[in-house]
């Protein structure tokens, strides 16, 4: 098994900058890739970035290229996500997912183990 846990979310305002985090325990050498979602209300879960655990080649949603950049700390055992020049149509919760099966995964189905989520809220 492996556990997730997200940190970070919080309020605030348009323009702003934010820095989630993803701490990852339990049986870390599965893991593949390492992906982050978000899910405003009444949305379906999107996908934003994702990360090759072994070589750490990154991709991004054309969405959030150029704002948000996906990141791996190997001595915490973590995967951030600093998030730039926020808009309210950021506001969502977001969630860090692992995978071991996939090296390179862009859709919800492909990952095994989800977090709890963070909610982050951009106000206008």
């Amino acid at each position: 098994q492996v556990q997730l846990a997200e940190s970070g979310g919080g309020l605030v305002q348009a323009g702003d900058s934010l820095k989630l985090s993803c701490a990852i325990s339990g049986r870390i050498y599965d893991v593949t890739a390492v992906g982050w979602f978000r899910q405003a209300a009444g949305n379906e879960r999107e996908f934003l970035a994702t990360i090759r655990w072994g070589g750490g080649n990154t991709w991004h949603a054309d969405s959030v290229k150029g704002r948000f950049t996906i990141s791996r700390d190997n001595a915490k055992n973590a995967v951030n996500l600093n998030m730039t020049r926020l808009k309210p149509e950021d506001t969502a919760v977001y969630y860090c997912a692992a995978t071991h099966a996939f090296s390179t995964a862009l859709m919800p189905n492909h990952y095994n183990y989800w977090g709890q989520g963070t909610q982050v809220t951009v106000s206008s």
